[in-house]
């Protein structure tokens, strides 16, 4: 099932998560509608804030991606309370956009490599190593898990020019080519 996701402004999208356990209801089922509704909006992460759950999982499928990036062709994954628990020094400067933002891309710099902890959709655990874009992906999804949106890392000016717009999303005056939810 398709699922709306939610635009900015809504309150889910700025609250804590909590973690989950591998009895939460129709996990399975969240997950694949999760994936359906990813594939639908055209996106490359979707996080459970996005679709009004305060729970900490979200999912990627980088393998629209694999002709620019050929580490994303294969790159479908569930992340169940994630913790990152490392981040390199190094860092990288990219444009991102986001499903819960349409409209708007902002240049943001993030680590060039993590280390992540997670159990996937069989809550089998793994620890590991992402770098280039699968990282960027994980941790971009791995911020609205905290209460957060890509334009919480741009430079303040950089918030200036792009506030009208969030604002506007906030109001209902935007339009997406997939199913969203406003206040």
């Amino acid at each position: 099932m398709i699922l709306p996701i939610y635009l900015y402004g809504q309150p889910v999208l700025r609250r804590e998560t909590e973690e989950i356990d591998k009895d939460y209801p129709e996990l399975k089922q969240l997950v694949a509608d999760m994936f359906e509704t990813l594939t639908q909006a055209d996106g490359c992460g979707l996080a459970a804030p996005q679709i009004g759950r305060s729970i900490r999982l979200f999912i990627v499928d980088g393998s629209e991606l694999g002709e620019d990036y050929p580490d994303c062709a294969n790159f479908k994954k569930t992340f169940i309370n994630p913790e990152i628990i490392e981040e390199s020094e190094d860092t990288a400067v990219y444009s991102e956009g986001c499903l819960s933002l349409p409209g708007i891309s902002e240049n943001v710099v993030r680590p060039k490599t993590i280390v992540i902890h997670y159990y996937d959709e069989d809550f089998n655990e793994h620890e590991e190593e992402y770098t280039g874009f699968q990282a960027r992906i994980i941790e971009h999804e791995y911020d609205h898990l905290e209460g957060n949106v890509f334009t919480d890392r741009i430079s303040p000016i950089r918030r200036q020019f792009v506030k009208t717009k969030l604002t506007n999303i906030a109001k209902g005056k935007t339009t997406a080519k997939y199913r969203t939810k406003r206040q």
